[in-house]
């Protein structure tokens, strides 16, 4: 092997000391390394008369290590990296600073959420075994790829190219993400954080948890592996691009449906049924979301919004999306085929509800439940009706978590709007900016606080109603700071001087019908 930079070298028969295997960052490959077709370590090192195979590593640069024809590249970023088999004493090892992946194909893609580096393998090169090693069967090699060529299978022949990767997280990081899913009920749950300890993989890892939780994988008798490839798609599907409407706000809006399907009023009479939809109306909500609006789709006279004819162009868009991946991944195909057939009906309804534009519609049927006091739990259609009244507030709950959480999901869903005002989509297609979608108009704070008035606090006061528990109050508590929040930051903005409209304080009456329906 050729070493092309002066790095620190260390030979594979030397022993590794126990101090060094138990410091946080150390990786060790040896038992799988016969299962890739490379000889064992432990044969290594007993090997006499050889120069032994090498590994060179620089913790602020780029790091390669090559085992025979398996090549790995680690581009470390931040502390945190991964155990395996320490125990093994002549196994290599690595100390690192950056969170690794596995990619099931070769060369640089674009990271999602732009902050994780990857770990490469090149799996073509699997099954050709050196000389020296024993025989792999193709049993075993199939075996180890049959998940991923199954889960991209479709998708490669639709023209999307793979971007599923396999997430190697080490015990530190591990520890930390489970000791946060054992308060997946609390509200202050911080999705941001959870997304970075999963390495991206949040949506993923809190609905398949809720799943095991709520005792749906035995009660349904679902294939924990299809199960998982149902997820895994759901998360591609969302566009990591968007800085709003992507993966990590499904999370949210999933890990809020469990919240409120814990309390007291919904918990005593929902079925599993009942749950098991929410669930899924709560991660698929927003799946393939483009990142702009249903009035731009419009405008641009774009496919969707003339298969939809012109009516919840992205909600029906997000049901279609998750029935089919539903099909796709068979979760349900040991179900008779009018349950399925009833469930992917049901799961449309709660989704075609979080449609902003219709929010009155459903405000004023649920003031007219909570009025007449009719509203009962034992029957299917009440039950079915708040979770969709759930859905809608746990999707746009972000006002009313706390000021932390609240203001960064304000500043990411402005930069989308802002986006989608930008000279590259509405000014490029000679289009008049949305509202809210000019940053030349608008600032965070007074879309925010129009948002707070005429969106949520209407909803969530009814909720209230509905459910009066800490949890609401909790809710509203934090709704009013944050309104409040944002009304000190708008104040100093024109005290200082800024360019901005401090008089919208409670005068957004005329763009609130429009705006509403940006989200």
């Amino acid at each position: 092997m050729e070493v092309c930079y002066q790095l620190p070298v260390l030979p594979l028969d030397r022993p590794v000391p126990k101090h060094v295997l138990s410091r946080r960052g150390a990786i060790s490959f040896s038992s799988s390394s016969s299962l890739f077709g490379g000889p064992d370590p432990r044969q290594l090192s007993q090997v006499k008369n050889k120069k032994p195979n090498t590994f060179f590593f620089d913790t602020f640069s780029v790091c390669f290590l090559t085992i025979k024809n398996v090549h790995f590249l680690f581009l470390p970023q931040r502390r945190g990296a991964i155990s395996y088999d320490s125990s093994d004493q002549t196994a290599l090892y690595i100390r690192m600073l950056g969170d690794v992946r596995v990619r099931s194909r070769v060369g640089f893609e674009q990271e999602r959420r732009g902050s994780h580096p990857y770990l490469y393998i090149d799996f073509r090169i699997l099954h050709s075994r050196p000389e020296s090693a024993g025989p792999v069967s193709a049993r075993k090699i199939r075996r180890l790829l049959s998940f991923q060529r199954y889960l991209h299978s479709s998708r490669f022949f639709r023209g999307i190219p793979c971007q599923n990767p396999l997430y190697i997280l080490d015990d530190d990081y591990n520890g930390q993400a489970k000791c946060m899913l054992e308060k997946v009920g609390s509200w202050n749950f911080d999705i941001f954080l959870f997304d970075r300890l999963t390495n991206g993989n949040s949506l993923v890892t809190l609905t398949f948890h809720l799943f095991k939780q709520y005792g749906l994988i035995e009660l349904f008798q679902l294939d924990m592996v299809k199960l998982r490839r149902f997820l895994v798609m759901v998360q591609e599907d969302y566009h990591s691009q968007n800085p709003y409407h992507n993966a990590v706000h499904a999370a949210d809006v999933t890990q809020a449906m469990h919240c409120y399907l814990k309390e007291p009023k919904l918990s005593k009479d929902l079925t599993s049924w009942d749950i098991l939809l929410g669930l899924l109306a709560a991660a698929t909500h927003d799946l393939d979301h483009p990142g702009v609006n249903q009035p731009f789709l419009i405008k641009t006279n774009h496919y969707l919004a003339a298969l939809y004819k012109n009516t919840s162009v992205l909600e029906n868009h997000h049901w279609r999306s998750a029935v089919g991946l539903l099909r796709e991944s068979g979760l349900f195909a040991h179900l008779p085929t009018e349950d399925r057939l009833k469930m992917e009906s049901q799961l449309g309804s709660l989704i075609l509800s979080t449609d902003i534009s219709r929010q009155n519609d459903y405000l004023s049927q649920f003031r007219t439940h909570l009025e007449k006091e009719d509203l009962c739990l034992e029957n299917a259609c009440h039950r079915h009706f708040i979770l969709q009244m759930a859905l809608k507030c746990a999707d746009i709950c972000n006002p009313c978590r706390p000021w932390e959480l609240s203001k960064q999901w304000s500043e990411k869903v402005t930069e989308e709007f802002f986006h989608q005002g930008k000279w590259e989509i509405e000014k490029k297609h000679k289009l008049d900016v949305s509202p809210l979608c000019d940053n030349q108009t608008n600032t965070i704070a007074n879309i925010q606080i129009g948002f707070m008035t005429y969106v949520v606090e209407p909803l969530f006061v009814e909720w209230a109603r509905f459910s009066d528990t800490r949890l609401s109050q909790t809710m509203l508590g934090y709704l009013g700071l944050n309104k409040a929040g944002w009304r000190g930051m708008l104040q100093e903005q024109a005290s200082s001087g800024d360019d901005t409209d401090p008089a919208l304080e409670e005068t957004d009456s005329e763009v609130l019908p429009q705006g509403s329906k940006t989200l």
